[in-house]
């Protein structure tokens, strides 16, 4: 081989067959994605937004504190839509000279506004609680306030169910997040009925008391939501998709050893870099085919990723430990090495 390191470097839109009579990248993945990603949060937006207008005229009738907590919360559930739809109408626009990976990070910026307006919610949720402690108050239309909350709970399972089934065909972290959370807000808008209930047993702290209970809930929620947006924002990846990378290149004809797998998430897209050895005889052209299937095979596998790199090394110098420089000095440096 004439040269001991090749690099093989594609985006989906720029390959266009591999003479197995079909083709991958004709139409960029991302903007399929984003279209969907856009189109499940409009419809979940409309439908929480109407389940929170139906809770607030309820509100506004009963006094209820409960109630009141899953409603800031059901409107602030509402609003994590606005960054998303944001994050996901930049990740269609095309990679230029200053972002040359794209704007997919723009979803994980999302993803960490959505975790800081749930967080709100839980301050405003827990002060009116708190309140209504402090000062008690009546709280009337019984039967509307236990509608409400069937209602509340009814509509965040159907938006729940939405969000987490697109978020998993597409792969994003912040879908899928906010999908987990709208399920849990059902929960707690369950839990408004029996504080109702509770003020109809002549209870009439039961009501703040679960409005307690439900901003405990919204801080769980930030907790686990932070956890899974900040693992992205990290480039932290699923352990899974590393063994998934490595079993799928090493399939590929000519690869000797898969070694230095790199990956990480841009926003609902996977970028990855690895290095495989083939045998140290093959010519560029040869090794250059190999990297092509390699690649081929890695889309076949992991329907997610955006772009892969592929570095060739002879098996008899396979991985990046290789291609260290030992200690040397140029140009009246100090003696160095480079790792």
């Amino acid at each position: 081989m004439q040269h001991s390191h090749d690099k093989f470097h594609s985006h989906d839109q720029h390959e266009n067959s591999y003479g197995h009579g079909h083709t991958h990248g004709v139409v960029d993945p991302s903007i399929t994605t984003s279209e969907r990603g856009i189109w499940a949060i409009k419809w979940s937006f409309v439908g929480l937004f109407v389940t929170a207008l139906f809770q607030v005229v309820v509100v506004w009738l009963s006094g209820s504190v409960a109630l009141l907590a899953d409603t800031i919360h059901n409107f602030g559930d509402a609003a994590t839509a606005v960054p998303l739809w944001i994050a996901f109408a930049l990740s269609r626009w095309k990679p230029n000279k200053k972002f040359t990976y794209g704007y997919g990070r723009a979803e994980d910026l999302a993803g960490m506004s959505i975790v800081a307006i749930i967080a709100l919610s839980a301050a405003l949720a827990g002060y009116e609680a708190v309140q209504r402690l402090l000062h008690p108050q009546p709280v009337g239309y019984l039967w509307a306030v236990v509608a409400a909350s069937i209602v509340g709970f009814l509509g965040n399972e159907a938006v729940a169910l939405f969000r987490i089934k697109v978020g998993k065909q597409i792969h994003s972290a912040a879908l899928i997040a906010d999908g987990y959370h709208a399920r849990v807000d059902g929960l707690t808008s369950l839990a408004v009925l029996f504080g109702a209930v509770g003020v109809w047993l002549g209870y009439p702290l039961a009501d703040p008391i679960v409005g307690l209970l439900i901003t405990l809930t919204i801080v769980q929620i930030v907790w686990q939501s932070s956890k899974a947006v900040f693992t992205r924002a990290l480039d932290g990846v699923e352990p899974e998709i590393v063994d998934e990378i490595r079993d799928a290149a090493g399939h590929a004809d000519g690869v000797e050893k898969v070694t230095d797998i790199r990956a990480r998430w841009l926003g609902h897209r996977l970028h990855a870099e690895l290095n495989v050895a083939v045998a140290s005889h093959l010519s560029v052209v040869e090794a250059h085919a190999i990297a092509k299937e390699v690649r081929h095979e890695l889309l076949h596998h992991l329907v997610y990723l955006s772009s892969i790199i592929v570095h060739i090394d002879p098996s008899e110098e396979p991985g990046e430990e290789f291609h260290r420089i030992a200690e040397h000095s140029h140009d009246g440096l100090p003696v160095h090495s480079h790792e």
